[in-house]
């Protein structure tokens, strides 16, 4: 009999599943259709489905010798197999080993084939946790199988795999040791290229399948074995090559070359801007200014923190393609965002003889129509707007720069759409890709940039314009809210705006969030709205979240940004692009549930002027490990790159990159705070197998990334 669970509805038919069938055949059971939708459909995806832990079948321990509190394997004859009722309806087995000692097996769910084979006399393995109970040594939910007397032990440690309800361990197993014996796992790397002392690819994934006894589980469990360290280094290696490969693809590409004129409209814009640059933005705009007098497109990332001064770079070295009669496009994700930049960008280039269009899904009729007329004939030589930039009636004359804010924010699929776009525009017949330059008020990391940003340049605006006034972070309970309320009413008397960012925007009370927390006991938008007026008499307290129509999300933001609006209550919708330099106090309830990055963004919407601000965090309890990490970062830094170091460090690569994953974590095994030295070797590799072995680096790229080698150059 193979291993059984109590939780699974019956155990004979895990074990009687053929291993040929998860990886090669068309699903007919359900834990077939299981391993279909955890990706696990071919023999190299099962291969690569690591354990997430072990268990040692490999020894019998007697029952006297057992640790409570500890797994225990264990073997010996069933005596007594009965179903009482009370307190509640169980199966309890009582079983007794070749010493004479007793164990009492406990199943408070079971199946009649638990019954049928832990039977009076069946003699039966079982391993779990051993504990007390009232009639002596027990295991609850143990996993059990009927043996014969001397039946041979595991020879490895028995992996435990991730799973899902819908697939018992025993199948999952079994799929994977035949996935792992037809996985195409052959050397495709040339001699000498591997880090000396490292396995062979399959001889790590075999170790890390099935471990031999004396294993250290140590160095399994904290990733450190030369196995592992085998595939963490495949796998920055491929996507090392993966992007590196993008980089040279491009440099193959042609593009408008772009030289800056003298005395040109980005001379005139700067001589015009009320004030001066700092020396991090000159920096930025001369590398960015180097990168457009090319005829290869740009790929630039231009990174800041909140506050920077990133968009006067973007409109100074879009000004360098406009002053030669090419167009630029600016996306943001949000309206709100795109409508900030779309205000600065007219006050700065309508009075220079600029057109700017504006386009946004909310933009319709004849409004839009007139819009489109401009920047097909090439009038609009600047357009601004969402993604309704990249639909499919918008078309350019002369397109010759594309800038994406918040690239983050947007999708793999827009990001790959946008350039799709805009690699259908020709000029005199010959193909030309405009140039990109991407923005992004969330530091990367250097590591990560290196791994996820490697066919990119990357510009780093590192210093704040000066004036900026500091901003002091607190943290409070959510019991205190009545103080926080008492501090808004302070602030307005002296003249000055309040923000308060809610997570919700009402209540619902049949609904879970992800975190698992009622959504009835969060604290929403409209309901604190509501309190904020009762508790302030007098004070104009406005309401803006997402669902509003655009319409009237921009008379709110206008209205308080005209200061007719003392007090905005709103939801994350706020979180960039919004400046408004009187408002000095920003509060955000049930801080604990936003990411680092996230309050960081909204910390920023105060401080904008010459008054110091303070920036409030409200929390419920109980509060997590990470929850306390987040506002502890918080309190102690407002450096943008720290609270990234620090982001990576919490939440680790996949969720601090968002969307570009498309879903899938890029890196399922490597770990970029823990790994760095591998990363440099696989970087310094890919170099030189593209340069001398292609074929091999071809290979790499398509064992490891298949399709997603193109969500990596998104």
């Amino acid at each position: 009999m193979p291993d059984a669970r109590a939780t699974a509805p019956s155990a004979s038919a895990s074990a009687a599943a053929p291993a040929a069938t998860p990886a090669t055949e068309k699903p007919r059971s359900g834990p077939a259709r299981a391993l279909e939708r955890l990706g696990l459909t071919t023999p190299l995806a099962l291969a690569l489905h690591l354990p997430l832990r072990y268990e040692d079948e490999t020894r019998l321990t007697p029952l006297r010798e057992g640790r409570l509190g500890l797994p225990l394997q264990t073997e010996g004859v069933v005596t007594e197999c009965k179903v009482e009722l009370r307190p509640r309806r169980q199966l309890v087995v009582r079983l007794q080993d070749d010493a004479g000692d007793e164990l009492v097996l406990r199943f408070i769910h079971f199946y009649p084939s638990h019954q049928k084979t832990l039977a009076p006399g069946a003699r039966v393995r079982v391993r779990g946790e051993l504990r007390g109970g009232f009639f002596g040594r027990e295991m609850v939910h143990p996993t059990f199988k009927a043996v014969q007397d001397g039946t041979p032990l595991a020879a490895s440690l028995t992996p435990v795999y991730p799973s899902t309800a819908q697939l018992p361990q025993a199948y999952l197993r079994k799929a994977v040791a035949a996935g792992l014996g037809r996985a195409p796992l052959d050397e495709v790397l040339p001699a000498g290229s591997v880090p000396a002392g490292l396995p062979t690819l399959r001889d790590a994934l075999h170790f890390l399948h099935h471990p031999p006894p004396k294993a250290q589980l140590a160095t399994l469990e904290d990733h450190s074995h030369p196995a592992w360290q085998r595939l963490k280094f495949e796998e920055l290696l491929a996507q090392q090559l993966s992007q590196m490969q993008s980089r040279r693809e491009r440099a193959l590409l042609a593009a408008p070359a772009l030289p800056a004129r003298p005395g040109g409209l980005h001379e005139r814009l700067l001589a015009q801007l009320p004030w001066g640059l700092t020396r991090a933005q000159h920096r930025v705009c001369e590398e960015i200014a180097t990168d457009l007098a090319q005829p290869q497109p740009m790929h630039r990332l231009l990174q800041g923190d909140v506050g920077a001064g990133k968009t006067v770079v973007a409109a100074l070295c879009a000004a360098i393609a406009m002053d030669q009669g090419w167009q630029c496009a600016l996306m943001a994700p949000t309206e709100i965002l795109a409508e900030q930049h779309f205000a600065k960008l007219v006050q700065w280039l309508e009075p220079l003889g600029i057109t700017v269009a504006w386009l946004t899904g909310s933009r319709k009729g004849k409004a839009r129509q007139a819009m489109l007329a401009k920047v097909a004939s090439g009038e609009a030589l600047l357009v601004v707007g969402t993604h309704a930039v990249i639909q499919d009636d918008v078309v350019f004359s002369r397109l010759g720069m594309a800038i994406v804010d918040e690239q983050h924010r947007f999708g793999v699929a827009q990001r790959l759409e946008l350039r799709r776009k805009l690699r259908a525009q020709t000029d005199d017949g010959r193909p030309l890709e405009p140039h990109l330059l991407m923005m992004s008020a969330t530091p990367i990391p250097r590591t990560l940039a290196m791994t996820y940003y490697a066919d990119l340049e990357v510009s780093t605006i590192d210093e704040l314009p000066p004036g900026r006034t500091p901003i002091v972070t607190k943290v409070f309970a959510d019991s205190r809210r009545h103080e926080v309320m008492e501090r808004i009413g302070e602030e307005v008397a002296r003249g000055r705006q309040v923000y308060w960012v809610c997570p919700l925007i009402e209540e619902s009370e049949n609904d879970d969030d992800s975190r698992g927390t009622p959504l009835s006991e969060l604290s929403n938008a409209t309901a604190t709205r509501e309190d904020l007026a009762q508790a302030l008499p007098g004070v104009e307290v406005g309401l803006l979240h997402g669902r509003m129509p655009p319409t009237e999300k921009a008379a709110v933001m206008a209205r308080f940004s005209a200061g007719a609006l003392q007090v905005l209550v709103a939801t994350t919708v706020i979180e960039v692009g919004v400046d408004v330099p009187n408002a000095s106090l920003m509060v955000i309830e049930h801080a604990e549930r936003f990411g680092l990055a996230q309050l960081h963004q909204l910390r920023g919407r105060v401080g904008r002027g010459s008054v110091a601000s303070v920036c409030v965090l409200l929390y419920g309890t109980p509060l997590s490990d990470s929850g306390k990490q987040r506002l502890k970062a918080m309190v102690e830094t407002t450096d943008g790159f720290e609270i990234a170091r620090r982001d990576l460090e919490i939440r680790g690569p996949g969720e601090f990159m968002g969307a570009r994953q498309s879903g899938d974590a890029l890196l399922r095994f490597a770990d970029l705070a823990e790994d760095a030295p591998l990363l440099a070797r696989a970087r310094s590799l890919a170099s030189q197998l593209l340069d001398r072995h292609p074929a091999a680096a071809r290979a790499q790229v398509a064992r490891w990334l298949g399709q997603k080698a193109e969500f990596l150059k998104a």
